[in-house]
């Protein structure tokens, strides 16, 4: 008995030597990314941040950043960014370390969740965004707002006013949102709706606050406290909420108060949430976080990239013609047509010949992406197609505006804005892999509003240039971004318009 107790104890003991020293070995065998900056550093630089991230960029295609609580990996290397986002897909979500994050701010809105609640979202918002009735109601609603804006710009443009136009394509992308998916009119382009200005402004700063939140390791504390940015997030978030079930509920009250006869009409409208009323999706809770998600995709997004669109036609007046001209010719609107007349010009078939339009817009993402960085929580020990490493628990991202400025991506034009990179030689529109341009991120979590985005863009900005040139109030400004989850212009960004064309 005593020998074979010790035969058990000596071959056990062999067992766990192997497998410690197979782990050893094995760990030994891995490398992991190089180490350039740490959290504090991040901290500090945290203005800048996503120059600070590309500095690095362009020295390392992937390197780590150290933090006291998790460990972030940045990537710019194209065949890294398919791995996380479709090859591996299930072993990197967003996690619970981000889910902590974003919580409070967008519940468990798509943004935030992973799994089934996720999926659920995900099939839903597609669907929803993908059907005519919803893409003939936003394309109208476009269209009506884009002329709304243009009548505020025709009005300071007769009396010789500068404009903030990032705070006015704020303003059109809020009310347009909240009238494709609430049905409501909100009118905050007018200032008419001090409630929705109020709840304008804390979304923007909540989206700020939040995102600081990755690099401040002290938020949890002043939450708690109720201090600092903690305190004004808790207040921004309650403004949010407030605005947003008291829209929900008298929404749900005009269902509920509906009859049988009348919710097969209800789901025919083209407002999304008079189309889930109708099908009884009728927890608040649920909706607000799913119109939130849908709010932050469809509000910050387009009017980031209509500001910077806007910067960099003004820096360059010769693409800013190309542009207008286009738009006229593809529209066949003669010199003295009417703005509502160019808008009502803008068909399918209109913009579908605006090759020249989409390029640019596009090439203004390429270096200016609303959204300039997103991250995902690796769920387990992996290795990436470069041969490096990445352990459990860390956080990696892939950095959108460091990959549109790698000269191995792009060439050493890289950080020029030529829309002519994305047209072949009959200027048609070449499409680049999801995954060397990131804009709208790719696989399985491609923004589901992509193209709802890309339609409100083109009418917005058909609208605008083919009636109005722009120049910069301050021509030899040189534009700087705010850190925040979306990418917009520091100060705002304050422009001259003048007519094309006499109106009628």
């Amino acid at each position: 008995m005593d020998f074979l107790s010790t035969t058990i104890a000596i071959s056990t003991a062999l067992v766990i030597f192997a497998i410690v020293r197979t782990r050893l070995c094995t760990e030994k065998k891995k490398r992991y990314h190089p180490v350039v900056t740490t959290c504090v550093h991040t901290l500090i630089n945290f203005n800048r941040l996503h120059d600070y991230i590309a500095e690095f960029g362009h020295k390392n295609k992937t390197f780590r950043a150290l933090n006291l609580i998790v460990n972030y990996v940045f990537t710019v290397d194209p065949a890294n960014v398919e791995y996380i986002l479709k090859t591996n897909f299930a072993n990197y979500g967003r996690g619970l370390y981000s889910y902590n994050i974003l919580a409070d701010a967008v519940g468990d809105g798509i943004f935030g969740v992973d799994g089934e609640k996720w999926l659920h979202q995900r099939k839903l918002s597609s669907y929803e965004l993908s059907t005519k009735v919803v893409k003939d109601y936003s394309n109208e609603v476009f269209k009506t707002n884009g002329v709304k804006l243009a009548g505020i710009v025709s009005e300071a443009a007769r009396c010789g006013q500068a404009i903030e136009i990032q705070d006015l394509f704020m303003k059109a992308g809020l009310d347009s949102i909240v009238k494709i998916l609430l049905g409501i009119e909100l009118d905050t382009l007018y200032g008419t709706n001090e409630e929705g200005t109020r709840f304008s402004h804390a979304f923007d700063e909540a989206n700020e606050l939040t995102l600081y939140r990755y690099v401040d390791f002290s938020w949890k504390i002043k939450r708690f406290l109720n201090i600092g940015s903690e305190a004004v997030l808790k207040n921004n978030i309650k403004v949010i909420d407030q605005f947003l079930y008291k829209l929900i509920n008298r929404k749900i009250e005009i269902a509920h108060n509906s009859s049988e006869d009348e919710l097969p009409a209800a789901s025919r409208r083209g407002d999304i949430i008079s189309r889930l009323l109708a099908v009884r999706e009728t927890d608040p809770k649920y909706l607000r976080d799913l119109i939130f998600s849908l709010f932050v995709a469809g509000k910050d997004s387009t009017a980031s990239n209509l500001s910077w669109f806007v910067y960099l036609l003004c820096k360059h007046p010769h693409i800013q013609e190309k542009v207008a001209r286009e738009v006229r010719e593809a529209t066949n609107l003669k010199d003295d047509s009417s703005i509502d007349g160019l808008a009502d010009s803008l068909s399918e078939e209109a913009l579908n010949k605006m090759q020249y339009l989409f390029a640019a817009l596009t090439e203004t993402l390429r270096l200016y992406p609303s959204v300039p960085l997103n991250a995902k929580i690796c769920s387990s020990d992996d290795t990436w197609p470069d041969g490096f490493s990445v352990k459990k628990g860390d956080m990696v991202g892939y950095h959108a505006y460091s990959m549109g400025r790698m000269k191995y991506l792009w060439g050493d034009d890289a950080e020029e804005f030529r829309p002519e990179r994305w047209l072949n030689e009959d200027g048609i529109f070449q499409h680049e892999s999801p995954f060397k341009f990131t804009a709208f991120s790719a696989g399985p979590r491609i923004c589901v509003g992509k193209d709802i985005a890309h339609r409100e863009t083109m009418i917005f900005s058909a609208v605008l240039l083919g009636s109005f040139i722009f120049n910069l109030s301050d021509e030899n400004k040189v534009a700087h971004y705010t850190t925040k989850f979306t990418l917009h212009i520091d100060g705002g960004l304050y422009v001259h318009a003048s007519p094309r064309f006499a109106h009628p």
